[in-house]
């Protein structure tokens, strides 16, 4: 924990110019005493920051969250206008900033169907719409809400830059599905390029988008793709 604490001082200090981070072990370090759902709150609460989102990376497909490290009950309550709206600004500036022209952004629904017209949930109809309508006014170019089933395939495919997902597992699956491969012989699975971004922070911070694999530890089995590239992207950020 010291050690992330340091990272964060020397950045806003201006001492380095971005931080990368490799994972932790949440249960671990709550066990320790320090009350943190991850790297993610620990970073926005040392950088007294607010408004912040995850977004995960591999190559040009994106995925950023409207929530993450709640509970699913929790995640339902979360998907409001003001919150999504914020989530799709800080994506399409961060795409902007890695020289990304004129984004094109997918909004996820948060029900089945993308609500259906309602029949089966109207959080499309009176958080998300309003929410893409003015991020239309405001110039970006968003399509949504897309059902989650075929938003995710869409993008990639290349169709879109970014997909908004509403909360964490329907991102993260949408992901790790995509960026993680299994080996037959070892009958393991290793994550293979992803990267983890924090959006909103006055810092750069990139991380690896998979856990500790303590069970990998010493073996000298471990995959490092996904540290090379979020070194990558953090490179990238500081241009």
């Amino acid at each position: 924990f010291e050690y992330i604490k340091k990272v964060i001082e020397l950045a806003l200090a201006k001492e380095i110019d971005a931080t990368v981070t490799g994972p932790i072990h949440k249960e671990a370090i709550n066990l320790a005493g320090y009350h943190y759902a991850g790297h993610t709150e620990i970073y926005a609460d040392f950088t007294e920051t607010k408004d912040y989102a995850m977004m995960l990376a591999d190559g040009d497909y994106r995925i950023v969250h409207v929530s993450t490290h709640v509970s699913l009950r929790k995640a339902c309550d979360l998907a409001k206008r003001e919150r999504i709206l914020k989530v799709i600004d800080l994506g399409c500036e961060t795409l902007l900033r890695l020289g990304v022209e004129n984004p094109r952004i997918a909004v996820a629904g948060l029900n089945p169907h993308a609500g259906e017209e309602g029949l089966f949930g109207d959080e499309e109809i009176t958080e998300i719409i309003p929410a893409i309508e003015i991020a239309r006014e405001e110039g970006i170019n968003i399509d949504g809400p897309i059902p989650p089933d075929t938003v995710f395939a869409k993008a990639r495919g290349g169709q879109y830059d970014l997909v908004v997902a509403m909360y964490h597992d329907q991102g993260h699956i949408a992901m790790k599905v995509a960026g993680f491969n299994y080996d037959k012989k070892t009958r393991q699975w290793t994550s293979m390029s992803g990267v983890n971004v924090t959006l909103g922070l006055p810092i750069i911070r990139t991380s690896v988008d998979h856990g500790v694999a303590f069970g990998k530890a010493g073996e000298g089995r471990a995959n490092p793709q996904s540290m090379i590239e979020a070194i990558r992207m953090a490179a990238q950020l500081c241009k």
